[in-house]
């Protein structure tokens, strides 16, 4: 399966606040088909008590999500922001990270979750990664970047 594709994907993408930019990328993920209705709303009160920015070197990221209920079928729905916005670093309460790369994860199986955040993890501390994110001259360049990195995964 293919993680994300250009419908998918905004690129030089300019949101006011964390929240603006997961309002955006649901919206992508809702028109596709590929979470409830209920999924917005879930991803940005999940983010008020899991925050999910990132401090990855040089670029940060952000992976907010929501629980499976709140999901059709299981996609990456990526924003690259020339501009930061704030999320709360996950993992301390304290921490801001200025994210200018966002995935909103729309994920059917709970346990399939916490391996794919884990490979995600894993390819945003390859510097050169982010910066070809970020860097990338279209949607087409991102979606490569993903579905070229992350493993097959076939969704029962």
């Amino acid at each position: 399966m293919t993680w994300t594709d250009t419908s998918l994907i905004i690129t030089g993408m300019t949101a006011r606040n964390n929240t603006d930019a997961i309002e955006q990328l649901g919206q992508l993920l809702l028109q596709g088909g590929f979470v409830e209705e209920t999924f917005v709303d879930a991803v940005i009160e999940r983010e008020k008590v899991f925050a999910t920015g990132l401090p990855t070197p040089e670029i940060q990221v952000a992976i907010p999500h929501a629980d499976p209920e709140h999901v059709r079928r299981t996609a990456i729905a990526v924003g690259v922001l020339p501009e930061a916005v704030s999320f709360g670093e996950m993992g301390n309460p304290d921490g801001v990270v200025h994210v200018n790369i966002i995935c909103v994860l729309a994920v059917k199986q709970a346990d399939f979750l916490v391996s794919l955040l884990q490979d995600l993890v894993a390819i945003f501390q390859d510097v050169d990664v982010l910066r070809q994110i970020v860097t990338a001259d279209s949607a087409d360049d991102v979606a490569d970047i993903f579905n070229q990195r992350l493993p097959d995964y076939q969704e029962e």
